[in-house]
């Protein structure tokens, strides 16, 4: 079962509730729970896929909620070699420089 996500209401739940009750409630609660269809481990898979295709900050705690949702090291290294050639050698080499810190951690 996925762990009960607080993110938006602790960074965001004064300055912007609603967002943060969606992505609490619905991204998190509703869609991230829906373990029969994706288990938790794809999800990150596909989740960090799109955010390195995409550049953005949110990668560093996805590649962490990916390493807890059991991606291994070897599966990351071949998802961001794999998307590099998709979305540009910079990325790639950012979410590299994100992943070796996160997957290396002991």
């Amino acid at each position: 079962m996925a762990k009960k996500q607080t993110a938006g209401r602790d960074n965001l739940g004064e300055f912007a509730p609603q967002f943060a009750a969606l992505n609490d409630d619905v991204l998190f609660g509703e869609v991230w729970s829906r373990e029969s269809e994706l288990s938790p481990r794809d999800r990150s898979m596909i989740t960090c896929a799109s955010l390195i295709t995409q550049g953005v900050p949110q990668i560093e705690a996805h590649l962490k909620m990916a390493k807890q949702n059991s991606v291994t090291k070897e599966e990351i290294v071949e998802l961001i070699t794999h998307v590099a050639f998709y979305t540009g050698w910079p990325k790639a080499w950012s979410a590299f420089s994100l992943a070796k810190e996160i997957f290396d951690e002991a």
